[in-house]
């Protein structure tokens, strides 16, 4: 069995009853049981490859103000300030809740992201329940190269750290190559929990597919005319990423840690883009069923030739690891960002 197989549900009509009768018509409904089995069996082994490496506590249900209503003519700093005092605000809100794991996080989100920064760049932020967050780290109004992060599953204000340390690392990584570059962590949706059945199906992207697309418009008006932008989307941010419109203006569509997308190939994608994947040799996704049946699973892997998209080396990387310092991963997707036209094959 091929790693890009994509089985669908039959078109017979299955009743699923055994009536005991012989010739045609019992092997018929032997074959049918074969085939639901196989189908049932299948989608258990995509869910257990999904969901036994990792777990994660559900977020609780937080209390905070709503989120700060600002105009569309609105630039960056205003727009700063305004998510700034509204997450200081849902901290104490938290606190005032008996909350305070969920406000100490606050507390360490509202301080500066990287060096040189005022305070903390948040493009929009939300504290109710899981929340959400978009954050800037670098002067978006004079980068030329954007990378737009797009994270996986069980990503919440609780979980914030580690997608805001990847965004922090590739920041830096950029800088030292080229200083006139930006990165936003968008979290910007909510994303499914790792344990749970959400994580199996495309429901949770199609809704934030939704909310990237007008996100990545109202980006190329903040940003300076004729910024590169590039779409970096880990584990479940892929299927967020190949569900995304995009317009002229995002070069780039790197996809790393993915279980597939839902498309058979990097050409059925709505985007214009140059489609990369990547993925380490310590990622346990490696080991997920690349099937599709009916709304469960996401098809043809993206690191497949199959796919078309075009392979960067990504290394030893873990599920975890694309981003941190010093990795292959991490350099394959700088480059990526920065427009080359060759990054190093896996």
């Amino acid at each position: 069995m091929t790693s890009h197989s994509t089985i669908t549900r039959g078109s017979g009509n299955h009743n699923g009853t055994d009536n005991g009768g012989s010739g045609s018509g019992s092997s018929g409904g032997r074959r049918g049981q074969r085939g639901r089995l196989r189908r049932t069996l299948l989608a258990g082994l995509v869910a257990a490859a999904v969901v036994v490496p990792v777990s994660a506590a559900a977020s609780p249900q937080v209390p905070a103000p709503a989120p700060a209503v600002l105009d569309v003519s609105a630039g960056p700093q205003e727009r700063y300030a305004a998510n700034l005092a509204n997450l200081t605000e849902s901290a104490r809100t938290a606190e005032e809740a008996g909350r305070s794991g969920r406000a100490a996080k606050l507390r360490e989100m509202a301080a500066a992201g990287v060096a040189g920064a005022a305070g903390a760049q948040f493009l929009s932020f939300d504290g109710r329940g899981r929340g959400r967050a978009v954050e800037v780290f670098g002067d978006l109004s004079a980068a030329d190269r954007i990378a737009v992060l797009i994270p996986g599953s069980d990503t919440t204000l609780d979980t914030y750290q580690r997608f805001r340390d990847g965004a922090i690392s590739l920041q830096r990584r950029l800088g030292e190559q080229h200083p006139h570059s930006a990165v936003v962590a968008w979290l910007g949706y909510d994303t499914p929990g790792t344990v749970s059945t959400t994580v199996l199906t495309a429901d949770r992207a199609d809704r934030a597919a939704a909310e990237l697309g007008p996100f990545l418009d109202r980006l190329r008006r903040l940003a300076p005319a004729g910024a590169r932008i590039s779409l970096l989307c880990h584990s479940y941010g892929s299927v967020v990423c190949a569900r995304t419109a995009t317009g002229p203006g995002v070069t780039d569509m790197a996809l790393f840690g993915s279980p597939g997308t839902g498309a058979d190939s990097a050409a059925a994608l709505p985007t214009q883009a140059r489609v990369w994947a990547g993925r380490g040799s310590e990622d346990w996704i490696g080991g997920v069923p690349h099937v599709r049946l009916g709304g469960v699973g996401f098809g043809t892997d993206p690191v497949d030739p199959a796919f078309g998209a075009r392979v960067f080396a990504a290394g030893t990387a873990g599920h975890s690891d694309y981003l941190k310092p010093g990795t292959a991963s991490l350099d394959s997707l700088a480059r990526i960002v920065l427009g080359a036209t060759e990054v190093p094959h896996a």
